[in-house]
């Protein structure tokens, strides 16, 4: 490799180490602030012309709140909505009393599998906070989960979507890989899925219940309110019950009228739904099919949640009686807790953004295409490395399957499809602190930069590796 390309690479290094000095030192800086300064010193240091350096931060802030900014805007209201009429109450319940503090984590992992399907990482994560908060704030409240009940249900949530997040197709992610190196998409599904179902269980339940003794997070009060209003009511009392803890314990004064279990379930899955048929539509339908245009609109992130939304407003908020002013108060007081949140994942975009038009994301992908090992274990690499570098899987599963695609010109379609998962799997891992998600994960959670990184980026690293390790143990017999 050429000085210059190992000098970016320091620049990289010595970028990622500044961020966390300013946000964990003396100075506390907020990270919405730490990530600017260190965006404006790497893009300075990394040699990015002066005339471009607050372009690439605007473009880069802009971008990443256009897309995972709004959506969470709406997501947040969504679940007020879920809150304020006790639909949440109604799915936590449901779940409790189907189950224990040690089978729970197992059906949350369940859960957030199936909903993540057709949802990026973020989207998931939104759409599954209501329920993670309310179910997780009942067991602390009892002490039922024996040790932190946040870590010990966050985890199997952030590891299944993570999981599908990457490495199943018909997730767009590793869509795109399959599309990239023309590998088939049927077997490329069951490859996934092979991997996929033993990655969720060890990196989820199982990995959850040993760090859950080790590591105690809890939320801001403000979010649990938000999301829970007590996470209580009669029916709280009696899932309690069903599920081996004492009667009464956790009920507030004062109890919600009930929502249908149906309705609550419904409010929820209406985006999860749209999401999935865009991408079935994408599959079956071609390109010029009016019902395929329409889908594929339906189907966007926004426009989802923006249904899902609206749905939810109607379903339990408008047409149940309340006021329609006490309403829109509500769901404006809502977004006061995630403004922090917003800037932040801002700053995030902000930071990838300079990492790529810099050049430091070019030399990473440089110095990981010069190793010499299996096209297997250097589509992983080259995609845990560009995703790391750049703050996105889905720009870390383009850009490694640009660079491995000519190498498979002569390999069988299972090999093949066993890149593609390959990829989906290293976009996964190492996943810090220009990644979107990392920040919404901490600050969702209330965690320390320290919390954050046990939690969320150990168990996305680890979600990569048992996908490369399940690789490893399937190309045995395949």
């Amino acid at each position: 490799m050429s000085g210059h390309t190992w000098f970016l690479l320091g620049v990289l290094v010595a970028a990622v180490a500044l961020l966390v000095t300013l946000i964990n030192s003396r100075l506390r800086l907020h990270p919405f602030v730490a990530l600017l300064v260190v965006s404006l010193i790497a893009g300075l240091a990394a040699g990015e012309p002066l005339t471009k350096i607050a372009k690439s931060i605007e473009t880069g802030a802009g971008d990443i709140l256009g897309n995972v900014g709004v959506t969470l805007a709406l997501g947040t209201m969504l679940g007020r909505l879920l809150a304020d009429s006790g639909a949440t109450d109604r799915i936590a319940t449901a779940v409790v009393e189907r189950s224990t503090p040690r089978t729970l984590p197992w059906l949350m992992a369940l859960a957030a599998f199936v909903i993540g399907i057709p949802m990026f990482f973020e989207v998931g994560l939104i759409v599954l906070l209501p329920l993670v908060f309310s179910v997780a704030e009942r067991l602390r409240q009892t002490g039922a989960a024996g040790a932190s009940s946040y870590t010990l249900l966050a985890t199997p949530t952030i590891a299944a979507l993570a999981t599908l997040h990457g490495m199943v197709p018909p997730h767009p992610g590793p869509l795109t890989a399959v599309s990239g190196l023309h590998a088939d998409l049927g077997k490329t599904i069951v490859v996934g899925f092979a991997c996929a179902v033993p990655t969720v269980i060890l990196a989820g339940p199982v990995f959850g219940r040993w760090l859950s003794a080790r590591l105690s997070i809890q939320p801001d009060q403000a979010l649990v309110a938000q999301f829970t209003h007590g996470a209580g009511g009669a029916d709280a009392g009696r899932a309690m019950a069903g599920a081996g803890v004492p009667a009464g314990a956790g009920e507030p004064e004062t109890a919600r009228s009930a929502v249908p279990t149906g309705t609550a379930i419904v409010s929820i899955l209406v985006p999860v739904a749209l999401m999935l048929l865009r991408t079935l539509a994408e599959i079956a339908l071609p390109d010029k099919n009016p019902v395929r245009s329409v889908a594929v609109l339906l189907g966007e992130p926004v426009i989802a949640m923006l249904a899902g939304f609206l749905f939810a407003l109607f379903a339990l908020a408008l047409l149940r009686g309340r006021p329609g002013e006490v309403v829109r108060r509500s769901v404006s007081d809502s977004l006061k807790p995630v403004v922090g949140i917003l800037l932040i994942i801002g700053g995030g975009g902000a930071f990838n953004e300079v990492l790529q038009d810099s050049g430091i994301s070019h030399a990473v992908g440089s110095a990981a295409g010069r190793l010499k090992i299996s096209v297997l274990v250097l589509a992983w690499l080259l995609a845990l490395l560009l995703s790391a570098s750049t703050g996105s899987a889905t720009v870390g599963i383009v850009s490694s399957t640009g660079i491995v695609a000519p190498l498979l010109a002569h390999s069988g379609s299972w090999y093949t499809a066993m890149v593609v998962v390959a990829i989906g799997a290293g976009s996964i891992g190492l996943n810090y602190v220009n990644h979107a998600g990392f920040w919404l994960v901490k600050e969702s959670f209330g965690m320390t930069m320290g919390q954050a990184t046990k939690l969320h980026t150990t168990v996305q690293t680890l979600v990569s590796v048992l996908g490369l390790a399940a690789l490893g143990i399937l190309s045995i017999f395949v």
